[in-house]
Protein backbone atom coordinates (compact mmCIF):
# COMPACT_ATOMS: atom_id res chain seq x y z
CA UNK A 1 0.00 0.00 0.00
CA UNK A 2 0.98 3.43 -0.95
CA UNK A 3 0.11 6.66 0.43
CA UNK A 4 0.02 10.08 -1.78
CA UNK A 5 -0.19 12.87 0.17
CA UNK A 6 -1.17 16.43 -0.83
CA UNK A 7 -2.29 19.70 -0.35
CA UNK A 8 0.63 21.48 1.53
CA UNK A 9 1.87 24.80 1.19
CA UNK A 10 2.82 28.23 2.63
CA UNK A 11 -0.30 30.29 4.37
CA UNK A 12 -0.56 32.90 6.22
CA UNK A 13 -1.25 32.81 10.07
CA UNK A 14 -5.16 32.19 10.76
CA UNK A 15 -5.23 30.81 7.52
CA UNK A 16 -6.72 27.76 6.05
CA UNK A 17 -5.83 24.08 4.28
CA UNK A 18 -6.99 20.71 3.38
CA UNK A 19 -4.60 17.91 3.02
CA UNK A 20 -5.93 14.91 1.16
CA UNK A 21 -4.25 10.91 1.76
CA UNK A 22 -4.69 8.67 -1.18
CA UNK A 23 -3.93 4.78 -0.54
CA UNK A 24 -2.95 3.52 -3.91
CA UNK A 25 -5.14 0.17 -3.06
CA UNK A 26 -8.29 -0.67 -1.40
CA UNK A 27 -8.04 0.67 2.24
CA UNK A 28 -8.36 -2.30 4.76
CA UNK A 29 -11.75 -2.81 6.62
CA UNK A 30 -11.07 -2.06 10.07
CA UNK A 31 -8.39 -0.04 9.53
CA UNK A 32 -6.92 3.45 11.23
CA UNK A 33 -5.64 5.76 9.43
CA UNK A 34 -4.11 8.65 11.02
CA UNK A 35 -2.23 12.47 10.48
CA UNK A 36 1.83 13.19 12.11
CA UNK A 37 3.75 16.58 11.44
CA UNK A 38 7.31 16.64 12.30
CA UNK A 39 8.78 19.84 12.62
CA UNK A 40 12.47 21.15 11.93
CA UNK A 41 14.54 19.78 14.62
CA UNK A 42 11.86 18.32 16.51
CA UNK A 43 10.27 14.01 17.02
CA UNK A 44 7.08 13.20 14.89
CA UNK A 45 3.96 13.65 16.59
CA UNK A 46 0.54 12.66 16.75
CA UNK A 47 -1.88 15.34 15.30
CA UNK A 48 -5.00 13.01 14.48
CA UNK A 49 -6.67 9.76 13.49
CA UNK A 50 -9.44 7.97 12.39
CA UNK A 51 -10.66 4.51 12.72
CA UNK A 52 -12.65 3.01 9.79
CA UNK A 53 -15.65 2.59 12.07
CA UNK A 54 -18.16 5.42 12.82
CA UNK A 55 -16.91 6.51 15.98
CA UNK A 56 -14.86 9.76 17.55
CA UNK A 57 -11.99 10.82 15.82
CA UNK A 58 -8.97 11.93 18.15
CA UNK A 59 -6.47 14.73 18.48
CA UNK A 60 -3.45 16.12 19.79
CA UNK A 61 -4.37 18.88 22.46
CA UNK A 62 -2.57 21.54 20.01
CA UNK A 63 -4.73 20.87 16.95
CA UNK A 64 -8.00 20.27 18.98
CA UNK A 65 -10.65 22.56 17.45
CA UNK A 66 -9.23 23.51 15.02
CA UNK A 67 -8.29 20.70 12.84
CA UNK A 68 -11.14 18.23 11.19
CA UNK A 69 -9.82 14.83 10.46
CA UNK A 70 -12.24 12.40 7.63
CA UNK A 71 -12.09 9.71 5.96
CA UNK A 72 -14.34 8.72 2.73
CA UNK A 73 -14.25 5.09 2.74
CA UNK A 74 -16.32 4.91 -0.48
CA UNK A 75 -13.17 7.27 -2.18
CA UNK A 76 -10.37 5.57 0.02
CA UNK A 77 -9.55 9.13 0.90
CA UNK A 78 -8.36 10.38 4.19
CA UNK A 79 -8.41 14.46 4.95
CA UNK A 80 -7.20 16.82 7.14
CA UNK A 81 -8.98 20.13 7.38
CA UNK A 82 -6.88 22.90 9.75
CA UNK A 83 -7.95 26.24 10.27
CA UNK A 84 -6.80 28.90 12.18
CA UNK A 85 -2.95 27.68 11.27
CA UNK A 86 -0.42 29.27 13.96
CA UNK A 87 3.26 29.32 12.70
CA UNK A 88 4.19 26.62 15.07
CA UNK A 89 1.75 24.21 12.83
CA UNK A 90 4.73 24.78 10.35
CA UNK A 91 5.57 21.06 9.73
CA UNK A 92 5.80 17.95 7.08
CA UNK A 93 2.46 16.56 7.67
CA UNK A 94 2.37 12.37 7.12
CA UNK A 95 -0.60 10.35 6.60
CA UNK A 96 -0.42 6.88 7.87
CA UNK A 97 -2.67 3.55 7.60
CA UNK A 98 -2.74 1.02 10.51
CA UNK A 99 -4.29 -2.29 9.13
CA UNK A 100 -5.77 -2.99 12.42
CA UNK A 101 -8.25 -0.88 14.40
CA UNK A 102 -5.88 0.94 17.17
CA UNK A 103 -6.26 1.13 20.97
CA UNK A 104 -6.86 4.67 21.86
CA UNK A 105 -2.94 4.31 23.92
CA UNK A 106 -1.94 3.04 20.57
CA UNK A 107 -3.36 5.35 17.94
CA UNK A 108 -1.23 8.23 19.05
CA UNK A 109 2.10 6.30 18.78
CA UNK A 110 3.29 5.96 14.96
CA UNK A 111 5.21 2.89 15.63
CA UNK A 112 1.79 1.17 15.39
CA UNK A 113 1.21 2.40 11.70
CA UNK A 114 2.44 0.11 8.93
CA UNK A 115 2.42 2.43 5.72
CA UNK A 116 3.23 5.78 5.27
CA UNK A 117 2.71 8.82 2.76
CA UNK A 118 5.85 10.86 1.78
CA UNK A 119 4.83 13.87 3.69
CA UNK A 120 3.70 16.96 2.36
CA UNK A 121 4.82 20.65 3.69
CA UNK A 122 2.74 23.04 5.33
CA UNK A 123 4.35 26.64 6.12
CA UNK A 124 2.89 29.32 8.28
CA UNK A 125 4.20 32.29 8.48
CA UNK A 126 3.58 35.30 10.78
Amino acid sequence: VQLQASGGGLVQTGGSLRLSCAPSTVTFSGSTMGWFRQAPGKDREFVAATRFTPGSPYYAGSVKGRFTISRDNAENTLYLQMNSLKPEDTAVYYCALARSTLILSSLYRSEHYEYWGQGTLVTVSS
